[in-house]
């Protein structure tokens, strides 16, 4: 018999749009497998948001619609805790603490204000236009939720591995300084293997992607994923002719989510000739509408006010608060806030 996973695994999801076919292959998936080599524990990381989002109705279904989408695709609430940042207050207290033992000069390095000065300053701004605190500090939160669930590894893009060096780097002074009274756990980043898990293309040929605005939703309703599907563009070769597979966007979506054998037969048809692209477009959106129909339901059903979401993600508030709970009163006696006990 197999030995349960020790190591600890978090992914956190930003609810900042409506998830999509391009999350579902490149995040979602490859996410989801690790539960079978980890202990792992997911959460929406709806604080995080706050640093670009500005409408609280948006904020509200998003960080709602991310939740459920993780759930309709198999997330097993049994086997992971699966919480809402915003639910544990543990981690905000915890921010403030890092936050005194991390310097300013490792804020200054961060990819993600490194580029927005930049874009200020190519545009003839002031270097730090725009820049609010929250994405300033945000590598310190980003630690934070890494440390306080006691993470061992972290499953990133290879964008995204220096947040979980920061998280390294920051629980390190941490550990030079009270190491003698509490100790963090040290993360590392691992890049997931998403070997078959190919980027998706999007309604312009471009990797789909929100900021592109060329997404196709998961749970689009059949007449309006039908009508997205028509839209992936196309050449103007005729049916008769042949055709090459690899440089279409339509068959890549397909080989995605169609069965090995009608992936197959599909090449086939396209690269002799006598498949058009109207007829590709047609399948897709069948084999689509098949693969998505029943968690389209889930979907729904989940997002309704009163649904089960809400007490899977309480359930997960309290399991997750219980964890970082236990770390925050090991810090906060740590560094002279509580009394030894």
């Amino acid at each position: 018999m197999s030995q349960p996973a020790t190591k600890v695994s978090l992914t956190g999801i930003k609810p900042t749009g409506e998830p999509h076919l391009g999350n579902l292959i490149g995040a979602i998936r490859p996410a989801l497998d690790l539960a079978e080599q980890y202990q792992s524990i997911y959460f929406i990381a709806d604080y995080h948001a706050l640093t670009t989002e500005r409408e609280p109705e948006l904020l509200r279904h998003y960080s709602r619609a991310v939740a459920a989408t993780w759930l309709a695709v198999g997330l097993d609430p049994d086997r992971t805790i699966f919480y809402r940042q915003s639910d544990v207050p543990e981690i905000f207290e915890l921010t403030w603490i890092m936050a005194c033992v991390t310097g300013k000069g490792l804020m200054n390095r961060a990819h993600a204000y490194k580029a927005a000065r930049d874009r200020n300053v190519e545009a003839g701004e002031e270097p730090d236009t725009g820049v609010n605190m929250g994405l300033f500090n945000y590598p310190i939160l980003m630690a934070v939720d890494i440390l306080a669930m006691e993470s061992d590894v972290v499953p990133v893009g290879k964008d995204q591995v220096q947040h979980v060096e920061y998280a390294a780097d920051i629980a390190g002074s941490f550990n030079y300084l009270y190491g003698d009274r509490y100790s963090f756990t040290i993360p590392e980043a691992i890049i997931p293997d998403t070997e078959g898990a190919h980027t998706l293309p999007g309604l312009d040929g471009r990797k789909m992607s929100k900021s592109y605005g060329n997404t196709i939703p998961l749970f689009l309703p059949e007449a309006q994923l039908k009508k997205l599907v028509r839209k992936i563009p196309t050449d103007s070769t005729p049916v008769e002719a042949p055709k090459d597979p690899d440089s279409s966007s339509v068959f890549a979506i397909l080989s995605q989510f169609a069965p090995d054998d009608t992936v197959a037969e599909t090449r086939k048809r396209l690269e002799e000739g006598g498949l058009g692209w109207g007829e590709l477009k047609n399948q897709l959106f069948e084999v689509l509408n098949e693969r998505l129909a029943p968690l389209r339901e889930r979907y729904e059903t989940l997002m309704e006010p009163g649904s089960e979401l809400d007490d899977v993600l309480a359930d997960g508030a309290r399991r997750a608060r219980e964890r970082a709970g236990r770390v925050l009163r090991q810090v906060r006696t740590a560094v002279g806030i509580e009394p030894e006990r």
